[in-house]
């Protein structure tokens, strides 16, 4: 009776409990690092993969509400720091392969068979467990090449627009040797402003202050299941969801991981008929908010997680201004600040695909078939690069073992 009484009293203490002004702090730069660190990478996704402006408004709103209440209810639930963010190698898988064979519409099918395929990962265990049997390696070298044509455009923007390219850059580096989490930011509001000052602004960045969700009825095939609803559940998992878990455990927090890949899958289903392609854990917010410097005290800083959230719901509400911005904006500066969000993790998946000398071979064989772009079948070079690198892996080990 004395522990059941203890137990409670520790419950109700937690439940009671309120947001420290870090935590507060801790939250809403979380907010500011996830949304415009990237958010022009989801755009220039959706956009490659077939939509219209205005669906890309919606998808970008859509996917934002969706994160933000997903990881308002997990943090809530388990009284632990976990931040849920838009797949970021998803969007820039989609930037990469082009329009879905057959229209958007296709790629909104499959963004509901990659958010079922989430979910059925908190479900039925073997299904996850085949994902983490993919070698690292290979996995983070599809990753590798799916960013590299992304990366390289901060170097064309140079090159195409000298004073702009430049700015845009510079104001990454200077602000990246003072607070790394910040330069993308901050070179996303140089953008904007030299955005501002060289391009007519249409009032279609007004309207977009009101939300404005379209429902796009999707349409299923199986040459968008293979080339992209597979593609984007492999890299959401690999990429998104399995560092996510070690940034939490890192941090002494340890979650059941199926009903977080419940709650990320039922989401994604639920954005994805508005153009929204997958949400899943975090990992750099997840530090920000689950790390010491979002409250000294370890139980308190869900909260953080939990303001995260909110804010991204906000921003989700008048995010389709965001998109009209960018749908005015010269596409060369657009993609160099995409390009620059995306370095960090362009140099993790490759220093990570090269560092086994056992699955090295087949690794590079993934980058290269990946960062080629070709398909076959209707099919992006993604799900071939991964194809042809886990064929090289296995003919090695059989090697080997002769």
């Amino acid at each position: 009776m004395g522990w059941r009484c203890l137990s409670l009293f520790h419950r109700n203490r937690h439940m009671s409990s309120r947001p420290s002004p870090q935590a507060v702090a801790a939250g809403l730069i979380a907010a500011f690092v996830g949304f415009g660190g990237a958010f022009t990478v989801v755009v220039r996704g959706l956009s490659a993969a077939g939509a219209s402006p205005a669906e890309v408004a919606s998808g970008l709103m859509a996917v934002t509400i969706a994160m933000g209440l997903s990881g308002i209810l997990l943090s809530l639930r388990f009284r632990m720091p976990i931040s849920v963010a838009w797949s970021t190698p998803g969007a820039a898988l989609l930037a990469s392969s082009g329009a879905v064979a057959g229209g958007y519409s296709y790629a909104v099918g499959a963004f509901l068979i990659t958010g079922a395929l989430l979910m059925l990962s908190g479900v039925v265990r073997p299904l996850g467990r085949a994902v983490a049997a993919i070698p690292t390696p290979i996995a983070s070298a599809m990753l590798a090449g799916v960013l590299l044509t992304l990366c390289l455009a901060p170097v064309k923007a140079v090159a195409v627009s000298p004073l702009a390219g430049l700015a845009v850059v510079v104001t990454w580096l200077a602000v990246g040797l003072w607070r790394k989490v910040l330069a993308v930011p901050a070179a996303v509001i140089v953008a904007a402003v030299i955005i501002a000052m060289t391009t007519p602004i249409p009032p279609a960045v007004t309207e977009g202050l009101v939300p404005a969700p379209l429902l796009v009825m999707p349409h299923f095939s199986i040459a968008a299941l293979i080339g992209t609803a597979l593609p984007l559940y492999v890299v959401t998992m690999a990429a998104q969801n399995i560092p996510g878990m070690a940034v939490l455990n890192a941090n002494d927090y340890r979650p059941e991981f199926g009903p977080i890949l419940r709650n990320t899958g039922a989401f994604t289903l639920l954005a994805a008929p508005f153009g929204g392609h997958a949400v899943n854990l975090a990992a750099i917010t997840a530090a920000l908010c689950a790390g010491p410097d979002a409250d000294p005290d370890k139980d308190n800083r869900y909260w953080a997680a939990v303001v995260c959230g909110v804010a991204y719901v906000i921003v989700g509400l008048i995010s389709g201004a965001a998109t009209a911005f960018i749908a005015a904006a010269p596409p060369v500066l657009i993609e160099a600040v995409a390009g620059l969000a995306l370095l960090g993790a362009f140099g993790a998946s490759t220093s990570t695909a090269l560092s086994a000398p056992d699955t090295r071979e087949a690794a590079v064989v993934t980058f290269l078939v990946t960062a080629s772009g070709v398909g076959f079948f209707g099919i992006p070079g993604a799900f071939w690069g991964l194809i042809a690198g886990i064929a090289v892996h296995l003919i090695n080990r059989l090697r080997m073992t002769a």
